[in-house]
């Protein structure tokens, strides 16, 4: 029947949803690790940052290159908008304005750590055979968050590309298109990002509600 059956064919996504979400709970367990070491005042080493996570050496260099790219991007832990947080107030079902709330929490977070993050992206990009590992993915749970009241009138097929079409417009790539290719401030890149994301949003939900 159609309930079964459903469910064994999402039950493999779904363990690699828990899969994913484990590992991006672990790299930020590293994050929030390292943060308050050097909070503390001093340069820890790999080993260290390891033990106050509790987890391996090895797990860390799984999630970290080298321990340069972890304390480039510890310093930024705590910076990123909180989901929760950031809706814990927001009562309204206007997809498009609540993803704009969401693309403007991280803009303003991403251009006041401007030089940091593409330090980060810069390590990032230069690791071993042109590719780190997987970055702390803070635009998703954003954008989910912000499509959260109108999620059921959307395909899975349809949510996932909306989710995926508008992490393209948040975040540090972002701020680097803008700023570094096309030569715009910060307030043209709020501008022209908003705009996009409004018609990301409008042309996904219109399409639904026409089929």
């Amino acid at each position: 029947m159609p309930g079964p059956a459903g469910t064994r064919k999402h039950a493999p996504d779904a363990r690699r949803d828990r899969r994913a979400n484990q590992r991006l709970r672990t790299r930020k367990d590293l994050l929030v690790a390292a943060a308050a070491l050097l909070k503390a005042g001093r340069t820890p080493t790999m080993d260290e940052i390891a033990d106050a996570a509790l987890v391996s050496r090895a797990t860390a260099y799984r999630h970290f290159p080298s321990l340069e790219a972890l304390l480039i991007e510890a310093p930024l832990q705590g910076e990123a908008p909180d989901p929760a947080v950031l809706f814990a107030d927001d009562a309204s079902t206007d997809a498009e304005a609540r993803v704009e709330r969401a693309l403007l929490a991280l803009h303003q977070m991403t251009w006041r750590n401007a030089a940091q993050l593409k330090l980060m992206l810069s390590s990032h990009l230069a690791a071993p055979g042109g590719t780190g590992a997987r970055r702390q993915n803070r635009r998703t749970g954003l954008i989910e968050a912000a499509l959260a009241p109108v999620r059921g009138e959307l395909s899975p097929a349809a949510y996932r590309r909306l989710c995926r079409a508008l992490a393209l417009l948040f975040g540090t790539e972002a701020m680097v298109v803008c700023s570094d290719v096309l030569g715009a401030g910060e307030r043209t890149a709020r501008e022209v990002t908003v705009w996009a994301a409004r018609a990301m949003v409008r042309e996904a939900l219109a399409g639904a509600r026409a089929g």
